[in-house]
C-alpha cells in the first residue's frame, strides 16, 4: 500500500514554470503548502541518468537534500516512432541542441520518415520522495500523433505538434480541463494522488 501523504509542506523539484504551474493546480484542493525549488532558488542538478525514473529521483534527491523535505518531482519525454523512439528521455537536452522548440518543429516537419509515420507517445514518471529515501513512483502514457505546422496557445514543450489519440485538436488547442484528461502528468499525478493524498 502507498504511504500516506501527511506532511505540511511539499517540494516540486522543479525550474520549469510550466510544469510546476500544472502540478500546483491539481494539489491545489489540499491543505499543504506547496512551492518549487526555483522559487526556493536552489541548484538544478544536471540530469545524468539513463531513463526516465533515474533523472526523476536525481532531481527529487538534490531537492529533499537542500530542504530536509519531501519532494515531488518528474522526468518526461516525447517517444517519435520514426525515430526510433529518440528523443525520449533526452527529450530535454536533445531540444536544447536543436535551438529550441520551433527549431525542432521545423526540423520535423520536413523529415520523410515523420511524414510516413507520425506516432508518438508522451511519457511521465513521477516520484514523491520522503527524507527517509522511501518514495512513491506512478508512470502516465499518452499515445497520438505529430502534426504540423504547430496549432494553439495552450500548453508548453511539444504541445503544440501533438494530437492525442482519439481527439482532433493539438493539446496546446484544448483548455486546461480538457488537456487534463490526456495529459501524461496529469495520469500520473492522478493516481499518486489517488494513492497518497486521498
Amino acid at each position: 500500500m502507498a504511504r500516506k501523504f501527511t506532511d505540511s509542506r511539499l517540494i516540486i523539484a522543479s525550474h520549469n514554470k510550466g510544469k510546476i504551474d500544472e502540478i500546483t493546480s491539481l494539489l491545489e484542493a489540499f491543505n499543504i503548502s506547496v512551492t518549487s525549488s526555483a522559487a526556493l532558488g536552489l541548484i538544478e542538478p544536471e540530469e545524468t541518468g539513463s531513463t526516465y525514473l533515474e533523472n526523476a529521483l536525481i532531481k527529487a534527491q538534490a531537492c529533499v537534500t537542500q530542504t530536509g523535505l519531501p519532494a515531488l518531482s518528474d522526468d518526461s519525454g516525447l517517444e517519435v516512432e520514426a525515430l526510433e523512439g529518440a528523443p525520449g528521455v533526452n527529450t530535454a537536452p536533445y531540444t536544447k541542441a536543436q535551438g529550441g522548440h520551433h527549431k525542432v518543429f521545423d526540423l520535423w516537419a520536413k523529415n520523410t520518415d515523420i511524414k510516413k509515420n507520425p506516432r508518438a507517445t508522451f511519457v511521465c514518471v513521477q516520484v514523491l520522495l520522503w527524507p527517509d529515501d522511501h518514495q512513491e513512483i506512478f508512470e502516465g502514457r499518452v499515445q497520438g500523433r505529430l502534426t504540423f505546422p504547430p496549432q494553439g496557445e495552450h500548453g508548453h514543450g511539444y504541445d503544440p505538434i501533438f494530437i492525442p489519440e482519439g481527439y482532433t485538436k493539438t493539446i496546446a488547442e484544448m483548455p486546461l480541463s480538457a488537456k487534463n484528461m490526456c495529459s501524461q502528468r496529469f495520469l500520473a499525478l492522478e493516481q499518486l494522488i489517488k494513492s497518497c493524498f486521498k
